[in-house]
């Protein structure tokens, strides 16, 4: 982890984040950042880097439910540990972790990136062994990782290190531009909050079990428009088995 530590303001986010999965003994690490995408909008995780693989499932899973140990840490600033997914009650994340267990995570461990009442984002690690448990020492060097990404993302004088300078130097650009503007459009077709156009699209995703980008996508491309008739949505449907 100190070699880690020492790499932060010099390798690129996947090289990092394949370091990171393995000084802290998992099978995946991931980083995101708190993004709003407007006003009256809840802040979302935009993914900065992560491992490939599972780290990468889970945070989109996270992302497309919408619930999760990632966004609880992020939000509420506090770690959040479920070292066995399936012993999760039922209501906390609702169907997150029969769909984690599903692309092969079995346990969680989330850091909050920030300090004080800021909240700056998450440090996800992943592992899918069930009730794999955290050695005292891996879970202090995963506390110093949060805090040194923390500490980079406050920074304001000086070039940002390459893994972070998407967040540090371009805070306009989101990596999920084409959710967001698909958010602003279900939003006026359904004359709804923003919040509440996330969540329908958020839903028709989970449903029809296909990505949330795919299903942006669609809609920015007038492929897919919502209304309040019927299903709710106008045009063809995207692919996918679906789970009624």
């Amino acid at each position: 982890m100190a070699d880690v530590l020492r790499s932060l303001r010099h390798d690129d986010g996947s090289a990092l984040a394949t370091a990171c999965a393995r000084a802290l003994g998992v099978d995946g690490v991931a980083v995101s950042l708190l993004v709003t995408a407007g006003q009256g909008a809840q802040p979302e995780p935009e993914p900065l880097w992560r491992s490939p693989g599972i780290a990468a499932d889970f945070e989109e899973l996270q992302f497309t439910l919408g619930v999760g140990p990632g966004l609880d840490a992020a939000h509420s600033g506090t770690a959040v540990v479920a070292p066995d997914l399936a012993a999760v009650r039922a209501d906390r994340w609702p169907g997150l972790p029969a769909e984690a267990l599903r692309i092969g995570v079995a346990g969680a461990y989330c850091f909050p990136l920030g300090l004080g009442a800021i909240r700056l984002g998450v440090l996800s690690a992943v592992t899918s062994r069930a009730g794999d448990s955290v050695p005292e020492q891996r879970f202090a060097d995963a506390l110093a990782l949060a805090a040194a990404l923390t500490a980079q993302l406050l920074e304001r004088d000086g070039n940002p290190p390459a893994a972070l300078e998407t967040a540090a130097t371009v805070p306009g650009e989101i990596h999920r531009a084409v959710l967001h503007q698909a958010t602003g459009m279900v939003s006026v077709q359904l004359d709804v909050s923003l919040a509440d156009a996330l969540l329908r699209l958020r839903a028709f995703a989970y449903s029809r079990d296909v990505p949330l980008g795919e299903v942006a996508g669609d809609v920015v491309a007038r492929r897919l428009r919502f209304n309040d008739d019927n299903d709710g949505t106008d045009g063809p449907l995207s692919p996918g088995g679906g789970k009624g």
